[in-house]
């Protein structure tokens, strides 16, 4: 098991020799000057991510590099960190060059001063001289700008470069820094664009792949490993971990030890990245055994319509809150035909009652990251000085509810979810009473849940499904998964 994660991650160091898996210099020079004229002034820090060990030492995690390190750098190779002077404009790539001891396992690999020029920056040293620049800044009162870390190795290296207790970092995160990663990072560039439906095109694989699995008698995990494996055939991880469950009314149910049996819903919400760590994001549900009955179409083809409605009306201009409420409407209204919810649609939404059944928001961002940018923060992501989160059950949950823009690459996931202890608490607290026919929802608590999710770009007039169409309805699921 030693030999076999070392040899992964030390493979990864020879990545780093031999591949070029990054767009050009150009591309990160032209994005690293745009950060420096939108912060303005002072000196910005970006951190990557160091190894972190799984078990023991030597037996690490998969390496996966900082996003915003990405964004403005390219490069994969761990412990590094990059700086931004905005006052001077130069820019600084900081690390350790390896030694002997690294290279008896990896082979000859680039100085840091060699990964500097691939990606058009002139200065680079090691991390003594990162600490030297940074106090010299600090001496020289000048406003230094960080992003806040996630990670606890980082927001220890941020203390000691600059003398602040470990508690204290993440307080003095800059929010000019976090406001200019999130502007510039929002809207996707074309060559970005291609990158994530790449993604989804290997995301195609993995859900048509477990549709056709997905028959009485075998396991999640059977499925959920044949997707990470699909995953890595398309030369990146799964974006985060996979949910394969049966039992879809626990929203991010990771546990994968069910068998499945006819009559149930199976969830299976997963995404990969490229070799360039752009996402995917895709939920599919489908019968086991590849026969929708009766419960499972009426159900399936509200939260169906309600993603189809989201499509519809998504657009540079509306906010997704707005996108998330017309999505709502569609659900109440299907609910209500099914006799579970009752009173005008108005109502049902205003009040928040559909929520019992879908206690989440429509959606969020993706990018490099599946949601996108959320270390900054979800608040300065998702929400702006116009747009603020709201206080309602459901709708609360929502994590991008701000104004769209073209470039915007954004989920849209509707769902319902039978959840016993939720349906029992409102019924006891009579939360809601006016709206929910209790009665009639008693019968439902058995169902488990649907979700479907697609990726979406906003374009100059509305919106684009990203990638090739992967089997969304009913009569599409049944005919895959009877191929």
């Amino acid at each position: 098991m030693y030999i076999v994660v070392g040899l992964i991650n030390k493979n990864l160091k020879q990545n780093l020799k031999t591949q070029k898996i990054m767009f050009s210099k150009e591309t990160y020079k032209a994005r690293r000057e745009q950060l420096r004229k939108d912060v303005g002034h002072g000196l910005i820090i970006i951190q990557g991510n160091h190894e972190a060990s799984c078990n023991y030492p030597d037996n690490t995690y998969w390496f996966r590099q900082d996003s915003t390190f990405l964004y403005f750098f390219g490069l994969k190779r761990e412990d590094l960190v990059g700086v931004l002077d905005c006052d001077s404009g130069k820019d600084y790539l900081f690390a350790n060059d390896y030694d002997i001891d690294d290279i008896i396992w990896t082979g000859p690999l680039p100085s840091v001063k060699e990964l500097a020029a691939s990606v058009g920056v002139e200065n680079s040293g090691d991390l003594g001289a990162l600490q030297t620049l940074c106090t010299k800044t600090i001496g020289e009162a000048r406003k230094i700008h960080y992003l806040p870390p996630y990670r606890a190795d980082n927001t220890r290296q941020m203390s000691v470069l600059l003398g602040l207790k470990y508690d204290a970092v993440c307080r003095y995160a800059s929010m000019e820094l976090i406001k200019a990663c999130v502007k510039q990072r929002s809207i996707k560039s074309q060559e970005e664009i291609s990158e994530i439906e790449k993604a989804i095109a290997t995301a195609y694989n993995m859900h048509v792949g477990a549709m056709k699995m997905a028959m009485p008698g075998r396991y999640e995990y059977e499925l959920a490993g044949f997707m990470e494996g699909e995953a890595w055939k398309g030369n990146g991880p799964v974006s985060f971990p996979v949910i394969m469950t049966i039992h879809g009314e626990t929203l991010h149910n990771h546990g994968h030890n069910n068998k499945l049996i006819e009559g149930r819903m199976l969830v299976m919400d997963a995404g990969c990245e490229t070799a360039m760590n752009y996402c995917s994001d895709i939920t599919r549900s489908v019968p086991v055994g590849g026969h929708f009955n009766d419960r499972q179409r009426a159900i399936y083809e509200i939260v169906l319509a309600a993603n189809m409605e989201a499509i519809r009306v998504t657009r540079p201009g509306i906010t997704y809150q707005e996108v998330h409420t017309a999505a709502s409407r569609i659900l109440a209204e299907g609910y209500k035909g099914l006799g579970i919810l009752k009173g005008s649609v108005d109502d049902i939404v205003a009040n928040g009652a559909h929520s019992l059944l879908m206690p989440h928001g429509l959606g969020h961002m993706m990018g490099l990251d599946v949601h996108d940018m959320e270390n900054y923060g979800q608040i300065n992501v998702g929400y702006d000085d116009e747009t603020r989160p709201s206080d309602q059950f459901g709708l609360g949950s929502l994590r991008c509810g701000r104004r769209l823009q073209p470039g915007f690459v954004i989920t849209d996931e509707p769902g319902c979810y039978f959840i016993p202890a939720l349906i029992d608490k409102w019924h006891a607290e009579g939360t809601n009473k006016d709206f929910i026919n209790f009665d009639e929802l008693e019968k439902w608590k058995d169902f488990g849940g649907i979700r479907i999710e697609d990726d979406v770009l906003v374009t100059d007039n509305g919106c684009r499904v990203l990638g090739k169409p992967i089997p969304k309805t009913v009569a599409e699921i049944e005919a895959t998964m009877n191929a």
